[in-house]
């Protein structure tokens, strides 16, 4: 079992900046891939960011140049998210791979308003 615990929300100004974290308890063991979704009001959870056991990277079209994806360790993951947009206003959930089996954490809230 893995848990996963995000944080890092909030309120801000279209232009700016946060900082997501993911914290990771459990069994580590045969994680193929981590990264975080997002689920917007009336919209489908979608890919914002993911990294593979064998490091490769990939975003979504609408966050490439501004978010960036860190995997400190296998318990630590974070996303840089710059030049915030209204459109990126969304719940974001942290998510961990293993196998044909998910982990989700409970989601953090970012919104992006003037």
């Amino acid at each position: 079992q893995v848990q996963l615990v995000e944080s890092g929300g909030g309120l801000v100004q279209p232009g700016g900046s946060l900082r997501l974290s993911c914290a990771a308890s459990g069994t580590f063991f045969g994680i193929d891939v981590m990264g975080w979704y997002r689920q917007a009001p009336g919209k489908q959870r979608e890919l914002v960011a993911a990294l593979t056991s064998g490091g490769r990277t990939t975003y979504a079209d609408s966050v490439k140049g501004r978010f960036t994806i860190l995997r400190v360790n296998a318990k630590n993951l974070y996303l840089q998210m710059d030049s915030l947009k209204p459109e990126d206003t969304a719940v974001y959930y942290c998510h961990r791979g293993r196998g044909s089996t998910d982990y989700w954490g409970q989601g953090t809230q970012v919104t992006v308003s003037s």
